[in-house]
């Protein structure tokens, strides 16, 4: 059987060379295509889980905020409280001060 290459002449030859090495830069950039896809697809996923994850949280934190407000106001209820304790144990004390000169 004859080798088909040898009856190829030297320019056909390097055509076919050409070819072969056209073919594998084809190759590899059709590799990194196939992997920019996949990078942009897995990044979307990502995205729309981070959007879903976002707008889970933003819908807990309009459900807590009227929560949230009644703390504050009770809080500052009991400052106010303990701001009107304070004054009435002051008097206190100096009323019990002033009975022991």
């Amino acid at each position: 059987m004859q080798d088909p290459t040898a009856t190829i002449s030297p320019g056909e030859q390097s055509k076919r060379t050409t070819l072969a090495l056209s073919m594998d830069e084809f190759a590899a950039l059709e590799e990194r295509v196939v992997r920019a896809v996949s990078l942009v697809r897995r990044e979307r996923q990502a995205r729309v889980a981070a959007e879903e994850r976002a707008n889970e949280l933003e819908s807990k934190l309009q459900l807590q905020a009227p929560a949230m407000q009644l703390l504050e106001t009770e809080l500052a209820a009991l400052r106010a409280e303990r701001d009107q304790m304070r004054g009435r144990v002051e008097r206190i004390l100096n009323q019990l001060d002033s009975l022991e000169l």
